[in-house]
């Protein structure tokens, strides 16, 4: 089988069909903004078979302030070859078949498949529904903690593209892209912001709410649908940038492009968070 199958998304039938496989890795991304060790206690309490846990904040973040001693926001990505090591302690190789999963519609699990397409590796995929669609099949859960195992991944050329703050501002002027805004609609529009201290968003922005990427039942829309629901949105995902609040949920609205076959947008990973630190970048409401 091909291991590059699955880069985007999996089906709950997929992934048990595959739970022995000796070159897969399930992690489990589950997380709370407001209750940083919701996930590990529900990771502790029930999990995939052989899943291991990934912490967003320790993880999948870097420092909040650069070597500036600039604020970069909630969730900054970490050094490159610091979460390739992260990535090697998951016991990842190259022909390794990731899959990642939460219980949240994957808005966290689409981070972690990011990142790794981030240093170069293609063959990861969200489990479509998360855990709640695993238990709908009553597939089992599991308590127990797998081993540890070293990887020998190794950073590769990425596979995405990203923009800094200072690019953002540059195009408020000379327009080069469009800007899509990945979070709720009220607090795009500056109302309930009860995460960072100032609410808004950049001007000139797009809302496109992740969870508008899903059905009621928590999996992703056919591609079809967003394929024409995006499409409606931009007229060149090449020539767009995804945001959100701190650069977590707007990799979900770049794995539903990437699933509607709508490849080459990029992620400004501060986002709203670092944007709005700064009082002299104008905010819009």
């Amino acid at each position: 089988m091909d291991l590059s199958t699955y880069t985007t998304l999996i089906s709950a039938q997929d992934v048990a069909a595959h739970l022995n496989e000796k070159h897969w890795v399930i992690l489990d991304v589950r997380h709370d903004l407001m209750n940083t060790q919701a996930g590990a206690q529900a990771y502790a309490a029930g999990h995939l078979p052989g899943a291991q846990f990934v912490h967003v904040d320790d993880a999948l973040s870097g420092p909040k302030l650069g070597p500036d001693g600039a604020f970069r926001g909630r969730h900054p990505l970490p050094e490159k070859q610091q979460f390739i090591q992260t990535l090697r302690g998951l016991g990842i190789d190259h022909d390794t078949q990731v899959v990642v999963y939460d219980a949240q519609g994957g808005m966290f699990a689409a981070r972690l498949w990011w990142m790794l397409r981030w240093v170069g590796h293609a063959a990861v995929a969200v489990l479509d529904g998360g855990l709640p669609a695993w238990t709908a099949q009553s597939f089992p859960v599991s308590t127990d903690v797998p081993a540890a195992r070293l990887g020998q991944l190794t950073e590769r050329p990425s596979l995405v593209t990203q923009v800094d703050v200072a690019s953002v501002v540059a195009n408020l002027d000379h327009p080069q892209w469009t800007v899509v805004d990945a979070r709720a609609p009220d607090r795009f529009r500056g109302e309930n912001e009860t995460i960072d201290p100032v609410g808004g968003h950049i001007p000139g922005a797009l809302n496109r709410f992740f969870k508008d990427n899903l059905q009621a039942d928590g999996r992703f829309k056919s591609a079809e649908q967003l394929r024409a629901e995006w499409s409606g949105l931009l007229a060149d995902p090449q020539k767009a940038v995804m945001q959100c609040g701190s650069g977590v949920t707007a990799c979900h609205n770049l794995l539903a492009l990437e699933a509607a076959g709508l490849s080459g947008a990029a992620l400004y990973p501060g986002s709203w968070s670092e944007w709005c630190a700064d009082p002299s970048r104008p905010v819009a409401r």
